[in-house]
C-alpha cells in the first residue's frame, strides 16, 4: 500500500550505512512497502544521494537530544541522546501506519506482515522484558502523538536518557494492556543476546525475521575481506556478534551498497565506500592478519570467566564446554 512505509533513522553518516543495508534488505526480499529514512543535517550530500537510490522518501529532521548525561552514563552510551531524533517518525502523516526500524537492524525475511499489527506493537527488550524494544515498532504517524512526545520529553524526560525510556513511559500499558501488542522475539533478535540462552537460539534462531545488532559494537566498526569474505576485527569483539550475521550484513553491504558509494564518490574509507582504484589496495590491506594472541592461562580465563568476559566464540564456545561436561561425565 503506497500509505505504508518501514522508517528509520541516520543521524551521520556511519548510520547511514546501516541504513543502507536495512533499506536494501527489504528490497532484497521483496517488500510492498515505501522506505522512507529520516536523517539530520549532519548527513553529508553525497551520502544523501546514495540513500535516494535505496529509499522513496528521504526528509531531512533537526536534531532532538536529551542531554540528559546522568542516564545516558548508566548505560555507558552518552551517544544515545540524539536517538530522540527518532519521534520525528510521527510526523511522516502521508502515511496511514508505520514500521520504525533502527538503522542497526536487518530483515532476514519479508516482514511486510507487521503492518497488521497495531500501534504500538513492539518485542519485549532483553535487559528488562516489561519494557519494549524501540528498535523496531509499529505505530501510525500522527501530528498530535508527536507533539505530546515533544511536551512529555521537555516535562519528564526520559528515564534512560534515549528514546526507549522516553517511548516507554509514553506507551506505558505495553507490558499489561494487550498481549496482541507484543511482537514474538523474532522479530528483533538482539545480536548480543544470543549466548545469554543458547539452546532457544539453536531450537529458535533459524526462524529470525530481523536481527538488531544492538550495543556499541555495530557490524560497520568491522572490515571486510572481500576475497575471503571473512570479518577483521580492528580491535573490536566479534563474539559480541553472531558470525552468520556479522557476514550477512557485510555480504549485503559489499553486493548491493559499495557500488552505489563507489558511484557517488562517498568517503576515502574502507568502512564507508572505495573509489574504483582504491578498491584492490584496500582490499589488501584489509586481508593482513593480526598475529594470534597467546593462549590464556587457566586462572586468566577463571578471572575473564568472573568479569564476564566469555570467548564463546573460541575455547568457550558451547561446543568445547560440552565437550568438556561429556568428558566429565564419562
Amino acid at each position: 500500500m503506497a500509505d505504508h512505509a518501514f522508517v528509520t533513522l541516520a543521524t551521520n553518516d556511519t548510520y547511514v550505512k546501516g541504513a543502507l543495508v536495512l533499506g536494501s534488505s527489504l528490497r532484497k526480499h521483496n517488500t510492498t512497502k515505501k522506505l522512507a529514512v529520516l536523517i539530520t543535517p549532519q548527513v553529508s550530500d553525497s551520502v544523501r544521494k546514495v540513500l535516494d537510490k535505496v529509499y522513496d522518501n528521504v526528509r531531512v529532521v533537526d536534531v532532538l537530544d536529551s542531554e540528559d548525561s546522568a542516564h545516558l552514563a548508566l548505560m555507558e552510551r552518552p551517544e544515545l541522546g540524539v536517538t530522540l531524533t527518532k519521534i520525528h517518525c510521527w510526523t511522516l502523516t502521508e502515511y496511514t501506519k508505520c514500521v520504525f526500524m533502527d538503522a542497526d537492524t536487518m530483515v532476514l525475511s519479508n516482514v511486510d506482515e507487521l503492518f497488521e499489527r497495531e500501534e504500538l506493537s513492539a518485542a519485549p527488550d532483553p535487559g528488562w522484558p516489561d519494557c519494549f524494544n524501540s528498535g523496531v515498532f509499529v505505530y501510525s504517524p500522527s501530528t498530535e502523538t508527536y507533539n505530546q512526545l515533544l511536551q512529555m520529553a521537555s516535562e519528564k524526560g526520559s528515564f534512560d536518557g534515549g528514546d526507549q525510556g522516553l517511548l516507554n513511559s509514553f506507551f506505558n500499558t505495553w507490558a499489561t494492556k494487550d498481549i496482541n501488542k507484543h511482537l514474538p522475539f523474532i522479530y528483533n533478535l538482539s545480536s548480543v543476546c544470543i549466548y545469554s540462552y543458547l539452546p532457544a537460539f539453536k531450537a529458535f534462531g533459524a526462524n529470525a525475521k530481523v536481527v538488531h545488532f544492538l550495543g556499541k559494537v555495530k557490524p560497520w566498526n568491522f572490515t571486510y575481506d572481500s576475497k575471503t569474505k571473512t570479518v577483521k576485527g580492528d580491535g573490536h569483539d566479534k563474539t559480541l556478534i553472531h558470525p552468520e550475521f556479522l557476514n550477512l550484513w557485510w555480504d549485503t553491504y559489499t553486493s548491493r551498497i559499495l557500488s552505489l558509494l563507489t558511484e557517488h564518490g562517498v568517503v576515502k574509507d574502507v568502512s564507508i565506500g572505495l573509489k574504483a582504484e582504491e578498491i584492490t589496495e584496500a582490499v589488501s590491506q584489509m586481508s593482513i592478519a593480526a598475529p594470534a594472541p597467546p593462549p590464556l592461562s587457566s586462572e586468566e580465563r577463571r578471572e575473564r570467566w568472573e568479569q564476564g568476559q566469555v570467548d564463546y566464540m573460541g575455547e568457550d564456545s558451547y561446543e568445547n564446554i560440552k565437550k568438556k561436561l561429556d568428558s566429565y561425565l564419562e
